[in-house]
C-alpha cells in the first residue's frame, strides 16, 4: 500500500516569485578623497647665527611637499622678522619680548668667555666670574659676533657669548671656555600665535623628532 505523500503546493505565478525575491541594495558611491593641494609659496624659516637647523631643513624636504625658504637673520632682528611678516617661524634665542608669540624651546647653550690668547685664563679649562674681575668685559653693541671676538684678540677685552658662537668663531689668537656660574642660553623656535597653521605645527613636530610615522 502506498503511503500518503505531502500534497504538492500550487504552482506560484512567475510575477509572484520575482516579487518575493529580495531586492538587491543599491551599491553606494565611492568616496571622492578631496585634492591635496600644496601650497606653492615656500615656508619662510629665520634662524640666528650660531644655530644647527640643517637636520630640521632636510627633515623638512623628506616630508614635506612644501618648499622651505631658510636664511640667517641678526640676533636683533629676530624677532623683526616675525612681526613684519618676512618669517613664518625662526629659530630665536631667548628671551622674546611680548606673549604674541609661541616658542618651542629647542636646547640650552653654556655661556663661554672669549680672552686674548695671553690672558691668564686662557690655559683654564673653565673659568667663573670672579677669575674675570680683572678683565673689561665687552659688550656686543652694534658689533657683529666676529667683530666683537676680532676685538678681543686686540687686547681690549673680554667677551662672553653662547658656546656656538665662541667655537664658531674661534681663532688663533684667541680662546673660549665654559664660565660655571652663568647661565645658560635657551635657543627655541618661534612664531607668532596669530600665524598658527597646520605648517608651522609640522615645523614644530620635526624640531621634536617627529617622524612621518609619529601621530600628533
Amino acid at each position: 500500500m502506498k503511503g500518503r505523500g505531502r500534497p504538492a503546493r500550487p504552482a506560484r505565478p512567475a510575477a509572484q516569485r520575482r516579487a518575493e525575491r529580495p531586492k538587491a541594495r543599491p551599491s553606494r558611491p565611492a568616496p571622492v578623497e578631496a585634492p591635496v593641494v600644496v601650497p606653492t609659496e615656500p615656508f619662510r624659516l629665520r634662524y640666528v647665527e650660531g644655530a644647527t637647523p640643517a637636520k630640521w631643513i632636510r627633515a623638512w624636504a623628506e616630508q614635506m611637499p612644501q618648499p622651505l625658504e631658510h636664511e640667517l637673520v641678526d640676533e636683533a632682528e629676530q624677532e623683526v622678522a616675525l612681526r613684519d611678516g618676512s618669517a613664518d617661524a625662526a629659530i630665536v634665542r631667548l628671551p622674546v619680548a611680548g606673549d604674541d608669540l609661541h616658542v618651542v624651546r629647542l636646547y640650552d647653550e653654556r655661556a663661554f668667555v672669549v680672552v686674548p690668547i695671553d690672558h691668564p685664563a686662557a690655559d683654564l679649562d673653565e673659568v667663573a666670574l670672579a677669575d674675570l674681575a680683572d678683565s673689561p668685559l665687552l659688550e656686543r653693541g652694534t658689533m657683529t659676533w666676529s667683530e666683537l671676538v676680532e676685538v678681543v684678540a686686540s687686547g681690549v677685552g673680554i667677551a662672553t657669548m653662547p658656546q656656538s658662537l665662541a667655537r664658531l668663531h674661534d681663532r688663533r689668537d684667541v680662546a673660549s671656555l665654559p664660565v660655571v656660574d652663568l647661565p645658560p642660553t635657551t635657543v627655541a623656535l618661534a612664531w607668532l600665535r596669530t600665524r598658527d597653521g597646520d605648517d608651522v605645527q609640522a615645523l614644530a613636530g620635526i624640531v621634536r623628532g617627529r617622524s612621518p610615522r609619529s601621530s600628533r
